[in-house]
C-alpha cells in the first residue's frame, strides 16, 4: 500500500477507519489498482468499512431564486419585468400585467396567495424563479419556498421601508443561510427615499443577526412597473439585465451528486383531476426519469412506494414534461399518491431522508356548518355535509398551513388557518364552486405552557396613517388592549405606529380603521409570539337590525326606518327572519319590518306619493361580513349572496336564550 495512500494515515487507528483526505486529493498520489486495494482490501486480515466519500459537483447553467417581500411591494410585478428582458412574451403579444397571478381572486384583491414556479432564460442559464405571497396569512407557503432555493430577491419598498413581513421572510432567509441580493423597489414613488430605506434595511439585517458575508449584500435600485434599474441613485437608468448579470454572478449554483441515488424534499403540492397529486421540490441529488421508483421517506421510515407517472419541468410560465431531470432541478413529479409536505422522496434502492421543516401552526379557526337557513338549498348545488367534509379533505392535502376537525356535530367541521384572509380565500373558493356554508365568528387558537399558563397569540402590526388620525387609532388600539412599541414620522405627512395586540383584537378592527381613517390608512400585521392571556376584549359597540319576518324589502319600508341604523341591502330583496340587513345606530339588537308596504287608499294628498330617496346601503364584502358578526351571528355564504343571519333564527327562542346567558 502507497505511503500517500489516504489510508495508510489510519493503519494502526480504531476498527473502523475513516480517511482523512478527500477523495480527490487522496486519488492523486494512487492508481486505479491502489485505489481498489485501498477501498475494498484487507488490511491486516481484517475488513475495515470506509466512508465513501463523494464530490458534490454544481449545476452552473442553474439558478434558483425566490422573490420575498411584504404584501404589495411589487414581487409579480418585477417578474413581469424579467420576463420582458429574458423574451418570455412575442413582440406583439398582449400580456395582462402581474401575469403570474392567474388565479381570479389573486386579480380582483390584487395580492399574490399562491406560490407560483416560473423560469426565464438569460445567457446561456435558467433562472428558476419561485414568487411568493407577500401577506402574512400565507407565511407558511414563503418559510417552505425557501428550502428550494439557493439565493433570494428581498424586495422593499422605497417610500415604505421595511414592513413586518420584510422581517419575518427576511428571518427565515438568514436562518437558512441563503444568499440575499436586496432589491429597493418603487424607486419612481413619489417621496421615496431609497437611500434611507438602503440603510433601514442594513440596519433589520443587523438587528436579525446577520453574519458578515450576509451584511455584505448587493443591492440594486429599480421600478418593476418602468423596467428600469441601476446600482445608484445618482447613475444612468438601465434595464433589468442589471439584476439578471447579479442573479447569475451572486446567487450559487445549486450543488448535487448527479450519480447518487435520487432524493428530493416535498415543498409544496399541487392536485389534478386527471393525473392526481403532483409534488413539487428541488432535486437534492441524483436524477428522475418517467417510471423511477420511488420512496416516500419521513422521520417513521420508509411510508409507501410508488412509480413516477409524469416528470414536469418549469418553463416559461408553464409545466413542461421532461424525459429526466437531473440534481439542481425544480420539477414536478405525479404518480406518488402518499406524498406531503415536508416529506422525502427518494430511491426505492436509497430511501435517504432529507431534513425537513416545521409547518408553522394555525392561529384562528373557524366553524363551517351546513346551511340551514329558509333559503338553504337554493342557490348552491353542493349542500349536504358529505359533500363538504370532502372539499375540505381535499384542499387540506394542498393547503397544509390548514387544519380540519371534526365536531360533536356531524353536520359542523372546525376548520384553522393562519388568519381571516387565509380561511376567507378558501370560502370563497368554496362558495364560487357551488358550496353553501354556514360560517362562525373567528376564534383564535390558546395554548397553554408547562405551567399551565393560559397563552394567546400577539400580532405586531404597523399603521402609517396621516397625522391627523393618530389620536383615534391609539384610542381604539388601546381598548383592545395593544402596546405601542414605536412612533415616528414618514415623508408626505404620514405617521408610522407599531403596536404589539392581541390577535382577537384585530378581529372586527379592519372596518373600524377604514371608517376612523377615511380609507387614508394602510394596517398591516404578522403573526409575532405567544403571551399570557390579556383578559376579555371589548365586543362590537353596535347592534344589529334584524328582520321579523320572511318576505321582500320594500323600499317604503327602509325609508321609514333609516334612523334606526345603516342599512346592508337594497329594496327588492329576499329576506328572513332572523335575517341581519343592517348595523343599528345604538348598542343593542333592533328588530324590524322591512317588508311592511304602504296601505293604499282613495285619498289624494299633495307630497305623500313623491319618491322614496334611500341612502345607498352599505355592501359587505366576505371579510367584512367576517369580522362584523358576533358570536350569536353566522355568516350564510351561497354561490349568489353573502348573507348575515342570527344562529338563533326564532325571535322568541332567541330572547329566551339571552335570559338563560344572564342567568
Amino acid at each position: 500500500m502507497s505511503r500517500s495512500c489516504c489510508c495508510w494515515q489510519n493503519k494502526h487507528s480504531a476498527r473502523f477507519l475513516k480517511p482523512f483526505l478527500p477523495l480527490d486529493e487522496g486519488a492523486k498520489f494512487m492508481g486505479a489498482k491502489q485505489r481498489k486495494k485501498c477501498i475494498f482490501g484487507p488490511l491486516r486480515n481484517k475488513i475495515y468499512l470506509f466512508a465513501k466519500i463523494t464530490k458534490m459537483s454544481k449545476r452552473q447553467d442553474i439558478r434558483n431564486i425566490a422573490i420575498i417581500a411584504h404584501v404589495d411591494h411589487g414581487k409579480t410585478t418585477l417578474v413581469d419585468s424579467i420576463f420582458q428582458k429574458t423574451g418570455v412574451f412575442r413582440d406583439n403579444q398582449q400580456v395582462s400585467v402581474r401575469v403570474l397571478d392567474s388565479n381570479p381572486q389573486e386579480r380582483e384583491r390584487g395580492i399574490t396567495i399562491f406560490s407560483k414556479n416560473a423560469a426565464a432564460l438569460y445567457k446561456d442559464h435558467k433562472i428558476n424563479i419561485v414568487d411568493t405571497p407577500g401577506h402574512a396569512d400565507f407565511g407558511g407557503e414563503v418559510e417552505r419556498i425557501l428550502k428550494m432555493v439557493d439565493g433570494v430577491l428581498l424586495l422593499v419598498d422605497a417610500f415604505e421601508g421595511p414592513m413586518p413581513q420584510t422581517k419575518f421572510v427576511l428571518r427565515k432567509a438568514l436562518e437558512l443561510h441563503l444568499k440575499p441580493i436586496v432589491v429597493i423597489n418603487k424607486i419612481d414613488r413619489p417621496n421615496s427615499d431609497p437611500v434611507k430605506v438602503h440603510d433601514q434595511v442594513l440596519d433589520l439585517f443587523i438587528a436579525l443577526g446577520a453574519d458578515e458575508d450576509q451584511l455584505d449584500f448587493p443591492y440594486l435600485f429599480t421600478s418593476a412597473k418602468l423596467g428600469i434599474a441601476k446600482y445608484s441613485m445618482e447613475d444612468e437608468d438601465q434595464d433589468m439585465s442589471l439584476l439578471l448579470d447579479m442573479i447569475i454572478k451572486e446567487i450559487p449554483p445549486p450543488e448535487g451528486d448527479e450519480n447518487a441515488g435520487f432524493q428530493m424534499l416535498v415543498t409544496s403540492l399541487d392536485y389534478s383531476e386527471y393525473i392526481g397529486k403532483i409534488a413539487i421540490g428541488r432535486i437534492h441529488r441524483g436524477k428522475v426519469v418517467p417510471g423511477s421508483q420511488l420512496a416516500v421517506v419521513s422521520s417513521d421510515g420508509v411510508i409507501s412506494k410508488g412509480s413516477v407517472s409524469k416528470l414536469f419541468l418549469f418553463d416559461k410560465l408553464q409545466r413542461v414534461e421532461a424525459k429526466e431531470a437531473l440534481a439542481g432541478d425544480i420539477i414536478a413529479v405525479a404518480g406518488i399518491a402518499d406524498a406531503n409536505v415536508g416529506q422525502t422522496l427518494a430511491a426505492a434502492d436509497a430511501p435517504d431522508m432529507l431534513e425537513s421543516f416545521e409547518i408553522s401552526k394555525p392561529t384562528l379557526s373557524m366553524l363551517f356548518s351546513v346551511n340551514d337557513s329558509p333559503f338553504a338549498g337554493q342557490e348552491g348545488k353542493e349542500v349536504t355535509s358529505r359533500k363538504i367534509r370532502e372539499r375540505l379533505m381535499k384542499e387540506v392535502m394542498t393547503n397544509v398551513a390548514l387544519t380540519v376537525e371534526e365536531t360533536d356535530s356531524a353536520d359542523t367541521f372546525r376548520v384553522s388557518g393562519r388568519g381571516e384572509l387565509h380561511l376567507s380565500v378558501l370560502i370563497e373558493t368554496m362558495r364560487r364552486e357551488g358550496y353553501e356554508l354556514a360560517i362562525s365568528r373567528p376564534e383564535v387558537i390558546l395554548q397553554e405552557d408547562d405551567d399551565g399558563t393560559v397563552l394567546e397569540p400577539v400580532e405586531h402590526v404597523t399603521i402609517d396613517v396621516p397625522e391627523e388620525y393618530t389620536g383615534v387609532v391609539i384610542e381604539k388600539m388601546g381598548r383592545r388592549k395593544a402596546e405601542m412599541v414605536y412612533m415616528g414620522t414618514l415623508r408626505g405627512g404620514m405617521v408610522r405606529i407599531e403596536f404589539e395586540i392581541p390577535t382577537r383584537g384585530l378581529i372586527g378592527y379592519n372596518l373600524e380603521f377604514t371608517t376612523d381613517t377615511k380609507g387614508e390608512g394602510i394596517l398591516s400585521h404578522v403573526f409575532h409570539n405567544y403571551q399570557p392571556f390579556k383578559g376579555k376584549l371589548p365586543s362590537r359597540e353596535t347592534g344589529a337590525l334584524v328582520v321579523t319576518e320572511t318576505g321582500v324589502s320594500v323600499a317604503y319600508a327602509i325609508g321609514s326606518l333609516e334612523d334606526r341604523g345603516t342599512f346592508f341591502i337594497s329594496p327588492n330583496t329576499r329576506v328572513y327572519e332572523g335575517m341581519i340587513v343592517g348595523e343599528s345606530s345604538r348598542d343593542l339588537d333592533i328588530t324590524i319590518n322591512i317588508c311592511k308596504t304602504k296601505k293604499l287608499t282613495n285619498m289624494r294628498a299633495s307630497g305623500s306619493d313623491d319618491a322614496v330617496r334611500l341612502t345607498p346601503p352599505r355592501k359587505l364584502s366576505l371579510e367584512q361580513a367576517l369580522e362584523f358578526i358576533n358570536d350569536d351571528e353566522l355568516v350564510e355564504v351561497t354561490p349568489q349572496s353573502i348573507r348575515l343571519r342570527k344562529k338563533i333564527l326564532d325571535g322568541n327562542l332567541r330572547a329566551k336564550a339571552v335570559k338563560r346567558a344572564k342567568a
